[in-house]
């Protein structure tokens, strides 16, 4: 049974990591359940979980990406579910079958994809597949979220008569509005909107001319807006209908709340799983932010982390564009506890707090930045002693504090734990403090409890160089500048550098000298030795990178010196054949000269064109080796060009295929339907605008200067309004 402490998670900053992985989730849901992450209590979930982690990173690298799984919250409709006589809106109904949806896309995909992501997909497998919300649903709300005409007879004669009375509303108010303005008793604006009401903008001067009820007046009551007779009864009818129409639509949606209730449950585990996948998702996120991978997990006791980096450090640098150094340590059954010494501000509790908190992370399910051939084991419990733990609630010194610690430790220690402990020891008398610590040590050790501390007592040094799997460790420094290279060298124990740090910042070298006076010669030799090797391995180290550089130089010289070579080796080929052809000519014309002088000679013709037909005969049928040659190397490359063009064209058609496939495959998403103050603009439009109202399908949009009257189906959602 694993178990980590509340002060562990707190000593080692667990919440800063859950607070970057919550930043990361696309869920509401998401956001809250990942600032609640612990690590698991049994191996074998824990390895599950980790696996599903490290299968959504591979995601990244594969052609088959894994779908989205935002949704909208649907708390408020599951309580709804919950309560008999209650009943969902038409948008809350919305929202399930997008939550729906949502699901069905990841559960067929991971069921087409089950060898790619073999624990996704049995992940998915515990999740009900169902068309029967999505259809039943959709048989009675549009796309819109609206109730549809023909979800019953009695909703569609409500709506047809409203159509009716609209229309016949409109005209006559038109009628009036001609007539009226035709005699000049309309102001300019001619009408306008009062209580949803549409109204006759009317001089005050003929007020008493129009029949109708008085609605209001202008500020500067110069225009009285009045409603005209017929208008007003219509309207009156429109009321009583829409009253009617949502009493309807109210039956309709207790009757479909009733028959989607019994799934409640199931809409419940939607958004669970939708909430797992984004924590999934969050963890891979904050995985790749750091290059982390998924290390060799054995059941040994068996821990070597290369190139580790603390995660919060290592993010806070980056962000600064600045140097973050890797730590490479390992505890093991005959090494299981290191004790790491040397100067302050050299990297030792980084280092402590690296081990802590990538173990942590691992034991949570994430991912951790360390080189591929890192090794991890699990531990049953993690004890930590880091900072400065004085109590005020409970008036306890550090001391008090660190000693109540220790007890704890006691109490918890065993085979199955590993221990970090920052300045073992510190807070009391040196000899009698070092001289507990020592105890407490050989009691973890006969424990055989892994762990690692950070300590300035020479009795603990010499404590880890006598027992055998105890290793000292130091964080290396420069000699001459006392400069921390956050670098750590395991087998040596570290010198603290007192009395040379004190000599670099300007302490009297009289006072130092009186100093070493008045402290023990051993102890002195003792640091002084540990110091010297400092020195000596800063040197080794220097002179390793010094040849190293040498080595690289070498090397980059041969590879120019190679290049040279080849260069000129192909002017020496060139040179060779120049100097052939040039032969060949000379040779050419020297048998041409000859068989001149003998025509000058002799006179006779014959022998010498026979001689010259004999010289061209010979070029000819070197000409046509060569040109047989040539052209049997120009067919072999063209073949070539052609069979790869070809291979290529096979793997484009291939891919597209492939592509088509999936996109047939996909089932069509349904499209985020615009709510009241969204953003919005039209699918053929730039201008962006608010929606203020939104009524029967259509959206009255607000441009600033201007608002326009437009159906839903028009609009391309820009921007959701911030709850």
């Amino acid at each position: 049974m694993i178990k980590i402490s509340k002060k562990t998670l707190q000593d080692l900053e667990f919440e800063t990591v859950l607070m970057h992985i919550s930043e990361l989730c696309t869920t509401e849901k998401g956001k809250i359940e990942a600032l609640t992450i612990v690590p698991y209590t049994t191996e074998e979930v824990l390895l599950y979980e980790l696996a599903k982690v490290n299968e959504y990173k591979s995601s990244y690298l594969q052609d088959a990406r894994i779908p989205n799984h935002g949704y909208d919250l649907v708390d408020n409709e599951l309580k709804l579910l919950g309560i008999e006589n209650t009943f969902i809106e038409a948008l809350g109904l919305k929202k399930i079958v997008s939550l729906n949806l949502t699901v069905n896309d990841l559960l067929v995909f991971f069921k087409k994809k089950h060898e790619l992501y073999p624990n996704l997909a049995h992940f998915a497998s515990e999740i009900t597949f169902t068309l029967d919300l999505i259809q039943n649903i959709e048989a009675v709300i549009d796309r819109y979220g609206e109730v549809k005409n023909t979800a019953s007879h009695e909703l569609t004669r409500i709506r047809k008569g409203v159509t009716n009375i609209q229309s016949q509303l409109n005209g006559s108010f038109g009628r009036d509005l001609s007539r009226y303005n035709a005699q000049g008793y309309l102001d300019e604006i001619r009408e306008t909107v009062v209580d949803n009401r549409r109204v006759l903008a009317v001089k005050a001067m003929h007020r008493r001319k129009v029949k109708g009820a008085i609605m209001g007046s202008s500020k500067t009551g110069s225009i009285v807006y009045i409603e005209p007779e017929a208008t007003r009864t219509f309207n009156n009818e429109l009321s009583n209908l829409f009253y009617e129409e949502r009493e309807e639509v109210i039956r309709i949606l207790k009757e479909l709340t009733n028959h989607i209730r019994p799934y409640s449950e199931i809409i419940d585990s939607f958004q669970t799983y939708l909430s797992a996948i984004d924590m999934i998702s969050a963890k891979t996120k904050y995985a790749e932010s750091m290059n982390a991978i998924l290390p060799k997990i054995n059941s040994e006791r068996d821990l070597y982390l290369r190139d580790a980096y603390h995660p919060l450090l290592y993010l806070n640098n980056t962000s600064k564009k600045e140097k973050t150094y890797p730590q490479t340590i390992g505890l093991a059954q005959n090494s299981r506890i290191i004790v790491i010494s040397g100067p302050n501000a050299g990297g030792k509790s980084i280092t402590l707090k690296t081990i802590g908190l990538l173990q942590l992370m691992l034991q949570s399910a994430m991912l951790i930045p360390v080189h591929e051939y890192s090794r991890v084991c699990l531990f049953d419990t993690i004890l930590t002693d880091i900072g400065d733990n004085q109590s005020i609630e409970n008036h306890l010194s550090t001391y008090s504090y660190r000693l109540k610690n220790m007890n704890y430790f006691l109490r918890k220690c065993n085979n199955k734990t590993l221990f970090l402990i920052d300045e073992f020891g510190t807070g009391s008398d040196p000899e009698l403090g070092g001289a507990l610590a020592e105890a407490f040590l050989e009691v973890f050790y006969e424990r055989e409890a892994f762990g690692i501390i950070t300590t300035h007592y020479a009795n603990l040094k010499m404590l880890a160089n006598e027992l055998p799997a105890i290793t000292n460790a130091n964080m290396m420094f420069d000699a001459h500048s006392l400069k921390p290279l956050f670098k750590l060298n395991l087998g040596e124990a570290g010198s603290s550098f007192t009395f040379e740090v004190a000599q670099k910042n300007g302490i009297p070298y009289s006072l130092i000298n009186k100093a070493k006076k008045k402290v023990e010669r051993g102890k002195i030799r003792f640091d002084k030795s540990i110091a010297d090797l400092q020195k000596e391995r800063s040197k080794l180290e220097k002179t390793r990178t010094n040849l190293t550089k040498h080595a690289n130089k070498a090397e980059d010289e041969r590879e120019r010196l190679e290049k040279i070579n080849e260069r000129v080796q192909k002017k020496l080929e060139g040179f060779q054949e120049l100097y052939d052809s040039n032969q060949r000519l000379i040779y050419l014309g020297n048998k041409v000269k000859e068989l001149s002088d003998t025509y000058y000679r002799t006179k006779k013709k014959r022998p010498m064109i026979d001689e010259f037909l004999k010289i061209i005969e010979v070029e000819n049928s070197k000409i046509k080796k060569q040109s047989l040659k040539q052209r049997k190397a120009e067919a072999a490359k063209k073949k070539q060009i052609e069979n790869e063009a070809q291979q290529k064209v096979a793997k484009i058609r291939v891919e597209k295929q492939k592509i088509k496939e999936q996109e047939k495959a996909k089932p069509e998403k349904p499209k985020l339907l615009p709510k009241i103050n969204d953003r919005v603009r039209l699918l053929d439009g730039k201008a962006v605008g608010t929606i203020d109202s939104i009524e029967k399908g259509k959206a009255i949009v607000n441009y600033g200067l201007f608002t326009t009257n437009v159906s839903l189906d028009q609009l391309e959602l820009v921007e959701r309004v911030k709850k």
